[in-house]
């Protein structure tokens, strides 16, 4: 690729429910600007390999890097004392009974791989009314009568898409992944969209493909 094409410029959407070719995303990975977080795009994004990802203060930014980090549930990695921890009775998983909280924490427990947030409010109202409609699931670590920890993503029937966790206590996210590939290994799940590369998630046995197979997995119904 040469400089010229790498400075072309980046696509702004309109009311269309539409996206460029994923080969037009700069080499960061970056896509389109603008649009909306209506349930019919982001559906449509995430079906083509496209998730948004922005702060408050500016447009929404829609990726589909190149490499892509997955997790393919079969293939996850539990050490020696998260075998423990997951047999001792410390924690406690539920599904979707309480999203709200989940994305409440997730928003407002940093962690050291992404300071800051992305979770903005008009995300929080996006997402909620994915939950609603049954696109998007939640799963909540309990520790006695609290909440520890959670993730939450999108589920495309074939792939869930996880969107972010969070931890209070040790290892509780950790836990509530863990549960999460055992689920999706039985229904026979072909991955877990982990978007881009943390040291936490390739630890657990995440790993990086191209954009190339990770679309032609992501079109592959099982």
């Amino acid at each position: 690729m040469n400089n010229q094409e790498r400075e072309l410029p980046i696509a702004f959407l309109g009311q269309e429910l539409e996206f460029p070719p994923l080969d037009k995303a700069s080499e960061e990975g970056l896509l389109a600007i603008g649009g909306d977080l209506s349930v019919e795009r982001l559906l449509l994004a995430y079906r083509s390999g496209i998730f948004p990802w922005f702060n408050d203060d500016t447009l929404i930014l829609w990726w589909s890097p190149d490499p892509r980090m997955v997790l393919f549930p079969q293939k996850i990695r539990v050490s020696k004392s998260m075998q423990k921890i997951m047999s001792n009775g410390r924690f406690r998983l539920t599904k979707n009974t309480d999203f709200e909280a989940v994305i409440d924490h997730c928003a407002s427990v940093g962690r050291k791989d992404h300071p800051g947030t992305w979770i903005t409010s008009n995300m929080k109202k996006a997402y909620l009314e994915l939950y609603r409609k049954g696109h998007v699931h939640s799963y909540e670590v309990w520790q006695e009568d609290k909440l520890v920890g959670g993730l939450y993503g999108v589920d495309l029937g074939h792939v869930f898409c996880g969107e972010s966790m969070f931890s209070l206590v040790s290892n509780a996210s950790k836990f509530a992944l863990i549960r999460l590939a055992d689920e999706l290994a039985q229904k026979n799940y072909t991955m877990i969209d982990c978007q881009v590369p943390t040291p936490h998630l390739k630890s657990m046995g995440a790993e990086e493909i191209s954009r190339k197979v990770f679309v032609d997995l992501l079109k592959r119904k099982v």
